[in-house]
């Protein structure tokens, strides 16, 4: 009889929400401490990596400069930005292993960075940046302000580490 309870209590609340309208970012909202909470409403601002854990080149630079830095992050990607620090670029190092016949260390990064590469904003929230890091097969996006300044890097293993993904 215990159970048939729970069943007919369960039952009478699962109504409820769909009468209600209630779905799972409303309980995020109110179990913010809760794992669907984090899931639902951790930002990029909060997780990602700045200053000297934020891999970044002018585009003057050359492709052995942007490898030292890419090496000491140990990120495998660097964001490539002009002279007033806006986003013009981003390389990995499967782009050097894709172009490696192709690519000389005094070479400028710019030359072999991809353009207008893929970006978050800080405000938005982890669990979009997941989504397009599946579904683009890509370990690392720059974060940008809306003037497009870089100002940080997420990386798959900070999302990992939070639990989501």
């Amino acid at each position: 009889s215990t159970t048939a309870m729970l069943v007919i209590g369960d039952a009478i609340a699962i109504s409820l929400m769909q009468l209600k309208g209630f779905n799972k970012e409303n309980f995020a909202n109110l179990h913010p401490g809760g794992n669907l909470g984090k899931i639902l409403n951790i930002k990029i601002e909060n997780i990602m990596r700045v200053g000297s854990a934020n891999p970044k080149i002018k585009e003057d630079k050359t492709i052995a400069e942007a490898i030292k830095i890419m090496t000491r992050t140990s990120l495998g990607a660097i964001s490539i930005i002009n002279k007033k620090g806006k986003l013009v670029g981003f390389f990995t190092d499967g782009d050097l292993r894709r172009n490696f016949k192709n690519i000389k260390l005094n070479d400028p990064i710019k030359m072999h960075m991809t353009k207008n590469p893929m970006y978050i904003y800080k405000e938005d929230l982890a669990n979009y940046a997941a989504k397009i890091m599946q579904e683009k097969k890509i370990d690392n996006l720059p974060v940008v302000n809306k003037k497009m300044e870089l100002i940080g890097i997420l990386d798959e293993r900070d999302l990992i580490k939070e639990g989501l993904l």
